[in-house]
């Protein structure tokens, strides 16, 4: 990695050029540029989870990180490529005036005529479409997951913000849910009445689950509170009786339905450089998750 000390944008880019050229490759293959929004608190395991998911995903990653905006402007910047990336980095540290416009350093930086991904590991803006980096990109990543406490209030945030590109990673989670519910109303060609979903209290993913359940099936869907780990458990009723899935560990679950024996299934709670990595498959819209966003914003109370 090259340091650069009070620096600007050109001199950042022109050191990317300069790193390309010794690893030899006037091209390497990337895809896209990801673009890591983040306080220097969580900067170091962000960028690992993104050095991670580049392995996947050839990019230009940006790591941009907002200092104190007191002061004059200052840029300093780590640029390189190799050390486990595939692709090339910069590691952009903002303080001063500059933090307020952080735009004007991003933007030269961006790979011509390729698609831009902006990731906020933490406390992501309210409306990331129109945050100045966020303006920039055809897709944008939050994680409601990552506030604690107040997890389920920035969701319903972020779902109230909702335009075209946004997603959020408590919705990457229920992937794996969501593809065992599928295939088991498939499988069984049953009317369901009602449901329910049982996490964690602050658990932002059940909410989502809980309303993509509700809106696809036009029942109502409770959300119940248990201790966990994450989403524990997911009914769904019918005439004949519950189809549930049960996973009390996080790593193994118990499926069960009606006339048929359990069975275990696994369903382990994925890392997150797996959850960024899916992510970054789909550059298109997702529209079954703009209808759940939306639907969760315009309901009056969590699911």
């Amino acid at each position: 990695m090259i340091e650069l000390t009070d620096t600007t944008a050109s001199a950042i880019a022109a050191e990317l050029v300069r790193a390309r050229s010794r690893a030899g490759s006037p091209a390497m293959g990337m895809v896209m540029t990801l673009v890591v929004v983040v306080g220097e608190d969580r900067a170091a395991e962000a960028m690992e989870v993104a050095r991670t998911s580049s392995h996947e995903h050839p990019a230009r990653v940006l790591g941009v990180v907002l200092g104190d905006r007191h002061g004059s402007s200052t840029v300093d910047a780590q640029v390189g490529t190799g050390s486990g990336w595939t692709g090339e980095t910069a590691i952009v540290r903002l303080r001063g005036e500059v933090v307020e416009h952080p735009e004007s350093v991003v933007l030269p930086l961006l790979l011509p005529d390729s698609p831009v991904v902006v990731w906020w590991p933490a406390d992501a803006p309210p409306d990331p479409a129109a945050d100045p980096i966020g303006a920039l990109a055809r897709r944008r990543i939050t994680d409601a997951g990552s506030a604690g406490r107040g997890a389920r209030g920035t969701l319903r945030q972020q779902c109230a913000a909702y335009v075209r590109g946004n997603t959020d990673l408590a919705w990457t989670r229920v992937t794996p849910w969501r593809a065992l519910l599928a295939t088991a109303l498939d499988q069984h060609q049953l009317r369901v009445t009602g449901g329910s979903v049982t996490a964690e209290g602050e658990n932002p993913s059940a909410d989502l689950l809980a309303t993509w359940l509700a809106d696809r099936l036009e029942v109502a869907v409770t959300r119940k509170d248990l201790p966990g780990p994450g989403i524990t458990e997911v009914v769904l009723d019918t005439e004949e009786g519950p189809i549930s899935i049960t996973r009390e560990d996080g790593r193994l679950a118990t499926f069960r339905t009606p006339g048929r024996p359990d069975r275990p299934v696994a369903l382990t709670r994925r890392s997150l450089p797996e959850l960024l990595a899916e992510e970054l498959r789909r550059l298109d819209e997702d529209d079954v998750y703009a209808a759940t966003a939306r639907r969760l914003a315009e309901s009056r109370s969590t699911p």
